[in-house]
C-alpha cells in the first residue's frame, strides 16, 4: 500500500488488481470487495491520505479452484484485516 498527501480531508482508495494475476473476472472482483470491506470496516481509524492496493502476487488457481469461494474471501480477509491495523494510527479511533 503506498499513502499519498490527501488535501480533501477524507480517504482516497485506488484498487489495482491485474489480469495476469487474477485471471477470471470474478476473482479479481471479489478481491477488490474484500479490499474495499477491510478498508470500510477500518475506514474511521485510517489517516486520511490516498491509498493505492495493488496485488502482487498471483492467486493460486489450485488453492482456490472456485472463482469465488468462501476460503478465498476468508484467506484476504485474514491478509487484509492486519495490514491495515497496522495503518490505523488515527488516536481515539476504534480499532479495526
Amino acid at each position: 500500500m503506498t499513502p499519498g498527501v490527501d488535501d480533501y480531508g477524507f480517504t482516497r482508495l485506488g484498487l489495482v488488481v491485474p489480469k495476469r494475476f487474477a485471471k477470471r473476472a470474478v476473482t479479481r472482483t471479489l478481491v477488490k470487495r474484500q479490499i474495499r470491506a477491510a478498508v470500510l470496516r477500518c475506514g474511521a481509524s485510517l489517516p486520511s491520505a490516498d491509498w493505492v492496493v495493488r496485488l502482487r502476487a498471483p492467486i493460486d488457481r489450485l488453492r482456490f479452484p472456485s472463482a469465488r469461494s468462501t476460503l478465498l474471501a476468508q484467506a484476504l480477509r485474514a491478509e487484509l484485516d492486519p495490514l491495515f491495523a497496522r495503518l490505523a494510527v488515527v488516536p481515539g479511533a476504534a480499532p479495526c
